[in-house]
Formats: C-alpha cells, structure tokens, sequence
C-alpha cells in the first residue's frame, strides 16, 4: 500500500507537537461571553463550516473559541463549562461543542446566548446575562451522540469529479482528526486531503472511478495515534450536501 505524506501525514507531524491537552479531571480558570442571535443559537456559518448543522449541534449549546479553536483541530470538540460565580450559577455548568472561532476580551468561550444562559441558576438568567462576561472553569469532555455513527458530509464547495470537500459529523470521543487520506477501491493507493479551514479536509482531482475508502488518523493523549478506516463509504457519484455514514464511532 503506498501512502501520501504531501500533505496529511506532514500536517500531523507538525500539529502533534502542539497539542495541549488539558488532564481529564482537571478544570483551567478562564472568561466567556456570549454572542446574540434572534433564535439564540450559533452564527450562520461558523469558522468550522458546519453551517445551519453546527447551530443546532448539542440543542444549540455551541462556542466560539480562540485558543482552544488550534487551527481548526478543535472543531466539534466538547467541553464542560461552569461558571465560578456561585451566587448566579449552577453547579454542572454546560456542555458545549465546538462549532466557530472567536475572540472576546481575555475569554476562551464565546458561547451561543443559549448556551450562556445554561450556565446560570433558574431565577438569575436575567442577571447573568447583564454581566455580559463571567469567570468560568472549563475541561474537555467525551463527545457523545448515541445511535450516531461518524457521518462524511461532502461539503457543498466541491465539485464532481475533480474537486471534493468533506466533513466529520457526529464524532465522539476526545480524539482529535490529525490527517485524512482516501483511495478507490480498485486501486488501493491512498491520496492525502489537506485541511482547507476547520473541519473541512479537500482534494483537488480525487481518485475517479470507483468507490472511495477513507482513513483517518486520530490522537488523544491516553491512546496516542492510530488510523481509522472506513472502506467503501463513498459512491463512485458523490454528490456535493450529501451524507454518508462511515458505519464506526470512535470511543467515548
């Protein structure tokens, strides 16, 4: 088997070095906000590219994030956020899912005003939200989407046959995607997607012809890294909003 290290296996070499993950019994002190929207949820878009998808993610408890966003490796990660004032909050705080990227005054979190107000005792929403910005204490957490297999949606961008995009949905776990590669199944030579912004991995002129496999390399900082392979995921006539279902789930 012959395997492309242009692009994908570099960009994990490169990207493991910084990872920095935070201990999974163990809180980091930091700030949030919220942005506003009519319907309370995420942005329209989102630096991720998960669109109208990344809105209603979680029940619409969705961030923003900075430093935790590390180039688009940080999308779709989940992390348990409590806010320190005890007067104003509850004590399990919320779970959010990554969706954007976003800078706020010294905070880690900008969560969707739905997400915001999960944070706050029954009868305090209206004061928190007046503050606008709170102290918080954050960890990552598994992801979690019962009776969801990790689904390939093919990015609305491409273009059949010459250009494909895709996304992750559904991914469980802790494990971040730290390289994709594909092939088709006759000819069992694997193409490296390189990431195009967040969740979004491409390639122009993909492999034609015949069903597309997938593998992806994963890391955590338990387990280390390890391929996962999809086989045969990927019609031959891929169409552009499409979703496939990779029929595995990593870990929770």
């Amino acid at each position: 088997m012959a395997s492309s290290t242009s692009c994908g296996l570099l960009l994990c070499i490169l990207l493991s070095s910084f990872f920095n993950f935070s201990r999974a019994d163990s809180y980091t002190e930091s700030r949030a906000t919220y942005y506003g929207s009519p319907d309370c949820l995420g942005t329209a878009g989102g630096a991720c590219g998960y669109g109208s998808f990344g809105r209603n993610l979680n029940g619409g408890d969705v961030a923003a994030v900075a430093q935790l966003y590390r180039n688009g490796t940080g999308c779709g990660a989940c992390y348990q956020v409590k806010c320190s004032d005890v007067e104003l909050c509850g004590e399990e705080g919320v779970k959010v899912v990554v969706t954007d990227y976003g800078q706020g005054d010294r905070t880690d979190f900008i969560l969707s005003s739905h997400g915001y107000t999960q944070l706050a005792r029954t009868d305090k929403t209206k004061e928190l939200l007046s503050l606008g910005v709170v102290d918080v204490e954050y960890k990552r957490i598994s992801c979690q989407y019962p009776g969801y297999n990790i689904m390939f949606k093919i990015d609305e961008s491409s273009n059949f046959p010459d250009y494909l995009a895709l996304q992750f949905w559904y991914q469980a776990g802790q494990k971040d995607i730290l390289a994709v590669e594909l092939c088709q199944e006759q000819s069992y030579e694997w193409k490296a997607m390189c990431r195009s912004h967040g969740a979004v991995w491409d390639v122009v002129t993909p492999p034609k012809g015949g069903t597309l496999s997938l593998r992806f390399l994963v890391s955590d900082e338990i387990n280390g890294q390890e391929w996962k392979s999809a086989a045969n995921v990927i019609p031959p006539n891929w169409k552009a909003g499409a979703l496939y279902d990779s029929g595995i789930q990593l870990d929770y």
